[in-house]
Order: C-alpha cells, then structure tokens, then sequence
C-alpha cells in the first residue's frame, strides 16, 4: 500500500497549502482523497484584488494525477472529507468513481443552509456522480478507515491509513489544521471558517485519542506549512 500527498494550491504569504492524497493498496485500487480547487482558479491569482490560493495548471487534480501514472477512470473510490471549494473543485472529472461522503455532510450541503458549498455546487453536485452515503465511522478497505470527525462544518471526516512500514498514518484534513505545541482539544485554535467550536473539541480529542491508542506514527495536519516542506510529495509516496 503506498500514500501520495498532492498540492492542489498554496497561499503564496503563508505557504500553506491545499492538499489531497492518493492511496494505492495492495491490490492496485486507487482511492482518491479530495479534488481540490476547481478549473475555474487556474491562474485566478494573476488577477487584480484576487485574495485566494495559487492555483496553477500543474496543481489541478487530473494532472496531479498524471504525473504519477492515472487518469480519472482510475480511481475506483473518491474520499469526500467535505464540499469546501478547496476541496471538492474537482469532482466532475470522477463519473466513473464511488464518491463516499458523510451522509451529515452531504445532506447539509445539498439543503444550501451554508453557503460556502455552493461555491462548487456545480462540480459536486453534477447529475453524473455516484455517491455513497455512510454514517460515522467507517471501514472503507482494509487499511482505510473513515472518522467522522464534525465540527469544522458538519459530517467532516478525516481518514486514517495503514501502511506497511510507516505504520498508521492519520490525515486529519480540516479537523486539525496546522500542528501546535501542546495539541490538545482545548488549545486547538478556533479558525475563521470553523463552524462549531464544541464539535471541534470533540473531534480534537477524538482524533489525538485515536492516534494514542492505534500507535499512529505520523498525523498529517490539513493546511501546515511548516509540517508540508517536510513531508514527502508526489511522486514520492509513503508506504
């Protein structure tokens, strides 16, 4: 089993960025973790008063892909941790995919009370897409293991990974965005975007006790800058 990291945008002050993963198991399937910015932001940061990521051509999903050997029919399972724009820009190149998806997520974005995932309404929501709905934590494969991690908007979920040699690996998406001294739910800051605080305390300790007792040996924050020059990005994997 091998885990790719992709970087489907940078904020060009702070570095961070904006990821997605690629899981490949032992099998050959290939499970894809989020699509990242749609084709629309390609280049948008050129333009003036523009206050959004980078996006270049090279960072869209389908050549993120391609640069590693695939192409959208490859991917037999598309990983929706939410419909946030930085996040689900991509998902009408998936036709072919199963989208998996919290069914709390997927049901408050369909019912348009947050606004924010109208933004990409058009590239999830498109006719063509195959969804499956699950309900709080779920097995997808052996080695991958959906968490219902709500908070930062509701039916987030993170994704923890199995690998053979690096052992347990949590991508903790949007749930724990950036490393800080100390995790803990209590001290985990409380973001502009964050829509309900306890729920993100919850999924905190939810996730820092998972790691604990599944002997995690590396969590992935969302959007670190600082952890993401360290890691390994595609084409180079972990495994």
């Amino acid at each position: 089993m091998r885990l790719y990291l992709f970087v489907y945008g940078r904020n060009e002050m702070s570095g961070s960025p904006a990821p997605g993963y690629l899981i490949q198991t032992d099998d050959g399937t290939n499970v894809l973790i989020d699509t990242g910015f749609s084709r629309e932001t390609i280049g948008a940061y050129q333009d003036p008063g523009y206050q959004g990521m980078r996006v270049d051509a090279e960072n869209y999903v389908t050549e993120r892909l391609a640069a590693i050997g695939l192409r959208p029919p490859d991917i037999r399972y598309l990983i929706c941790t939410h419909l946030d724009p930085d996040h689900a820009g991509g998902h009408d190149e998936f036709p072919d995919s199963e989208l998996v998806i919290q069914r709390a997520h997927y049901e408050a974005a369909r019912a348009e009370v947050h606004p924010r995932f109208g933004m990409t309404r058009a590239h999830w929501d498109d006719p063509r897409l195959h969804y499956r709905l699950v309900d709080g934590d779920t097995t997808l494969l052996p080695g991958i293991e959906l968490i219902e991690s709500g908070g930062h908007v509701p039916g987030h979920q993170a994704v923890l990974v199995r690998l053979p040699q690096t052992g347990p690996v949590l991508l903790a998406i949007d749930a724990m965005p950036r490393d800080i001294a100390g995790y803990t739910a209590m001290t985990r800051p409380i973001g502009p975007f964050d829509m309900d605080e306890a729920g993100v305390r919850a999924s905190t300790g939810k996730l820092l006790d998972l790691a604990e007792r599944e002997g995690v040996k590396l969590i992935i924050f969302g959007h670190d800058a600082a952890q993401w020059q360290t890691l390994r990005t595609a084409p180079e994997y972990y495994e």
